[in-house]
């Protein structure tokens, strides 16, 4: 037998296992998804007494994402429950991401966001920023992993099923992108995302909220510093963009139940 935790982080859920187990990551991570409908699996290494620890994120379809704001946060979280450390540095395919937990709430420094194609990545030379695609104006960049922001007035007046795939599936993008739809509020942004490896919307996406605050300060819709407040179905998210150029994403984080699951 196996054990599992399951945590969410404003809608975005994972299950989470520690990678002692001696278990194949790609195929158990699949089937735990799949039975437990969460956005992926989180395989866990602690280091150094909790100092440190390795993430592995497999998401529904087998694939593995080198970073996941929303995973990183839960996973700082699991960490923190287990070794009592309220600062965590993960070890991701995006590089180290340093976390600090207070209380149910988790920050990620999340690095500094890019925009150059190669970056991205993008099957081109120039940037792509707020240019046609598919019938929307469309900006690429990389938080972590691939994500294309678009702006509109209203979320949920579009059908994200519908604009998604194309998108998400462009020739433009060789690895793929995750699709965000962005809409101006009182508070800050609402958004939606169609997650690349989930191949559906999530509740939440860390890194595609970090994509938007800094798309929009690009674009001149939000402050080139500060705290920008970005609201997907599942609850609201902190962005940080700092002088430097890096960002910061801050939630809080719940974890619903612990299980077993055969290994057979």
């Amino acid at each position: 037998m196996t054990s599992y935790d399951v945590y969410h982080g404003t809608g975005n859920d994972f299950a989470v296992v520690d990678a002692d187990e001696q278990v194949e990551k790609t195929a158990f991570g699949t089937d735990l998804c799949r039975s437990l409908d969460v956005d992926g699996t989180l395989f866990l290494g602690i280091e150094d007494g909790g100092e440190r620890a390795t993430m592995t994120l497999v998401q529904p379809d087998g694939s593995r994402a080198a970073m996941c704001g929303n995973g990183a946060r839960c996973a700082a979280k699991w960490v923190s429950e287990r070794t009592g450390r309220d600062v965590v540095t993960l070890e991701t395919g995006a590089g180290p991401r340093r976390c600090t937990v207070e209380g149910d709430v988790v920050t990620v420094e999340m690095g500094t966001p890019a925009f150059d194609p190669d970056d991205v990545p993008l099957a081109r030379e120039a940037a792509l920023v707020d240019e046609a695609l598919e019938g929307y104006d469309v900006t690429a960049v990389n938080t972590g992993v691939p994500h294309a922001v678009t702006f509109v007035d209203d979320v949920d007046a579009v059908d994200l099923a519908e604009m998604a795939p194309p998108i998400r599936h462009h020739e433009v993008f060789p690895e793929g992108a995750n699709v965000n739809l962005a809409a101006p509020t009182e508070h800050g942004f609402d958004q939606r995302t169609y997650e690349r490896g989930v191949e559906g919307e999530t509740q939440a996406c860390g890194t595609g909220a970090v994509a938007i605050a800094v798309v929009a300060s690009r674009l001149g819709l939000a402050p080139e510093t500060g705290e920008v407040t970005v609201s997907p179905p599942g609850g609201d998210l902190a962005i940080g963009l700092r002088e430097d150029g890096t960002t910061t994403l801050r939630g809080p984080t719940e974890r619903m139940l612990t299980g077993e699951v055969s290994d057979a």
